[in-house]
């Protein structure tokens, strides 16, 4: 996969990088080898993370216990509520 990389130069010297297809994907080098390694290490974090954010948004197993216990008060304080009305 290309990605595409928009390169601004600051007022020391140091270039500034941002994958247009990745926009949280930033990074800086001394110069462009340096920040073209650094935007590689920014993209490959951003997909890892990108790609775990996905695995637990679509594991159905994956519930934390305070959901878990809130869904318990929630039936709990049902329960007392019918008891209160019948």
């Amino acid at each position: 996969m290309n990605f595409t990389i928009s390169i601004q130069e600051n007022k020391n010297g140091w270039l500034a990088g941002q994958c247009e297809q990745l926009p949280e994907a930033i990074s800086q080098g001394k110069d462009m080898d340096d920040l073209m390694e650094n935007m590689k290490d920014a993209i490959e974090l951003c997909l890892k993370y990108k790609q775990e954010e996905y695995r637990r948004q679509n594991n159905p197993c994956n519930i934390m216990p305070l959901t878990l216990e809130h869904e318990k008060k929630r039936i709990t304080k049902t329960l007392k509520r019918e008891r209160v009305y019948a």
